[in-house]
């Protein structure tokens, strides 16, 4: 049976069963991934996923049910499994299915220009730079991961009240871990980089930016413990803003699992701080034109200059606050229930580049990785301690690298102690970006 006919008689059957309104979700994905290991294959394997959501409102509750299999016999299941579901919860929240948006965006979040690419011409480029990788220095000993990874899918949300959304997207990821020595000194450096221009990468660019980002991990020193102000990398401070991204939504505020409650529209950052979602970036892979409820997406700023202007909302959410949903409505996969989440959240660039930032900088330190995000930070509090990498800055320039620290601070502290911001904007998987920021002051201790 053909996806558009089962959704229909899902919904229909739906109907008759006593739902009063109801949405089909269905979703495919395939990823190919290549793990290169001296010039051989190590790892090659190529998934594919699909399956269905159904979500209905019986007896003014909101049930759930999911299949892989989209055959006939899955339609008694489905019902039943969803009313089974709506009964045994509490209470009516009000949700209800949404009849859609006036007009929605139709960006491409495709390449048809990627999707011809063929396998053996990916595991080529994969093959090309790790071996000019590991040509570049003698002192790069391997590499202990070379990756290529791309991924295809599509998703259609199709419901009672003649609302029929599809979007398909594709995307590729480069992964390198690489690892120097230099006598008895060991380090690695990583590298990564999203694309839907396969013709955009060059092995001879990526080879090089992987090596160095290695190679400049050496020769570390140490320093004394205290307080330093902080250039925070591009891509330090993402994984930073992803950690902390749940503070910034509806569902937590409402929990009273987010500092944020009753903010908006109240200063909570530096006046250079700008924090945007905007499901069209063209420089990340994630995006969207429509959320999981089928809410047209659009461009919103969440902090202008300092003010909180919005948290991010589902209609649920929305409807408790008295607001407009901003379609943030998320679904990790066609078996999960509703959430909040942002589709490419990053900080507003400024004018200046990194190396202005360092130049800038008379005594402090430049972070380019962070590691431990999950178990050092408090996303209620604001709190974190993570072990870190980076350099000492003396006199505007890059010095040494620093020995194993931790750095320390409060997230609502770092946001509002932001006294520059790059140029340099770069995002990351799961669509969250930032460019180098310049902080006031961390604590940091030296292992």
């Amino acid at each position: 049976m053909q996806i558009t006919e089962f959704q229909e008689e899902l919904l229909k059957k739906a109907m008759d069963a006593g739902f009063k309104e109801a949405e089909v979700y269905y979703e495919r994905s395939e990823t190919f991934q290549c793990m290169i290991f001296e010039g051989e294959i190590d790892s090659y394997e190529t998934s594919e996923d699909s399956g269905l959501g159904l979500r209905g409102l019986y007896n003014g509750k909101m049930g759930y049910a999911y299949t892989e299999k989209i055959d006939e016999d899955s339609i008694p299941f489905l019902i039943d499994s969803a009313k089974a579901n709506a009964e045994v919860l509490d209470e009516d929240d009000g949700s209800n299915i949404y009849e859609g948006s006036k007009e929605y965006a139709t960006h491409a979040f495709y390449s048809e220009e990627l999707a011809k690419i063929q396998i053996p011409e990916k595991i080529e480029l994969i093959k090309s730079i790790e071996k000019k990788v590991l040509a570049y220095d003698p002192r790069i000993v391997t590499l202990n991961y070379c990756v290529l990874q791309d991924f295809s899918g599509d998703r259609m949300l199709t419901n009672n009240k003649g609302l029929s959304l599809k979007e398909k997207k594709n995307g590729l990821g480069i992964f390198i871990s690489t690892v120097v020595k230099n006598g008895e000194e060991m380090k690695t450096g990583s590298f990564i980089k999203l694309t839907r221009d396969f013709g955009s990468l060059d092995a001879d660019k990526i080879a090089k930016e992987a090596a160095e980002e290695a190679l400049s991990n050496l020769g570390e020193q140490s320093i004394p413990a205290g307080k330093y102000p902080i250039i925070m990398r591009h891509d330090a401070a993402a994984s930073l803003l992803a950690t902390f991204t749940p503070i910034f939504s509806a569902e937590n505020t409402q929990k009273d699992q987010s500092l944020l409650k009753g903010k908006v529209g109240e200063k909570i950052a530096s006046d250079v701080f700008s924090l945007l979602d905007d499901p069209f970036h063209p420089d990340a892979v994630a995006g969207s034109n429509f959320d999981g409820e089928g809410v047209a997406t659009k461009t919103h700023a969440i902090v202008s200059s300092g003010i909180l202007e919005t948290l991010l909302h589902n209609r649920k959410t929305a409807k408790l606050d008295g607001v407009e949903t901003t379609g943030h409505a998320h679904k990790a996969s066609y078996k999960s229930t509703l959430t909040i989440a942002p589709l490419n959240m990053f900080i507003a660039p400024g004018e200046k580049s990194k190396a202005d930032l360092i130049a800038s900088t008379a005594d402090g330190i430049l972070i380019t990785d962070l590691s431990g995000l999950h178990s050092g930070t408090n996303t209620i509090s604001g709190d974190f301690s993570v072990a870190a990498v980076g350099f000492h800055i003396k006199d505007g320039k890059i010095s040494t690298p620093v020995k194993q620290m931790t750095i320390a601070g409060n997230f609502f502290d770092f946001i509002n102690d932001i006294e520059e911001i790059g140029s340099d904007l770069n995002f990351l998987p799961g669509g969250y970006g930032s460019p180098s920021l310049r902080v006031k002051e961390l604590s940091v201790t030296v292992d």
